[in-house]
């Protein structure tokens, strides 16, 4: 229940981005859960290699190439998806952001509501 919960705030966190921001477009919640899934999924199994070839680069950025790889894999999930657009990377970088605050207070919320049981 509560992976689904998460899944459904996520999707509705990347309408908000869709809402606040231009560059990123997302045409239904449909498509919004699926491109949410899609992110988790690339976030989950290509993430953690990207991060691992680009560790040199990472730590003489001081971490700042991580918003980079955010951005690609933000990208990535648009790219293969009908209903989710992104029109750059600059879009990308900026949606990805966005993203990932809500992210954060998405995971707070539901860890809160879920700390009862």
């Amino acid at each position: 229940m509560k992976l689904v919960a998460r899944w459904m705030l996520l999707a509705a966190a990347l309408l908000l981005v869709s809402y606040v921001y231009t560059g990123v477009t997302v045409t239904s919640f449909g498509a919004a859960l699926v491109a949410a899934l899609v992110l988790g999924l690339l976030n989950t199994l290509v993430r953690p290699l990207l991060v691992l070839l680009t560790l040199p680069v990472t730590l003489i950025t001081v971490g700042l190439f991580l918003f980079v790889i955010n951005a690609l894999m933000f990208w990535s999930a648009a790219s293969l998806l009908d209903g989710f657009s992104v029109t750059g990377f600059g879009a990308a970088l900026i949606g990805s952001l966005i993203y990932s605050a809500c992210g954060v207070v998405i995971d707070l919320a539901v860890e809160r509501l879920f700390a009862a049981d």
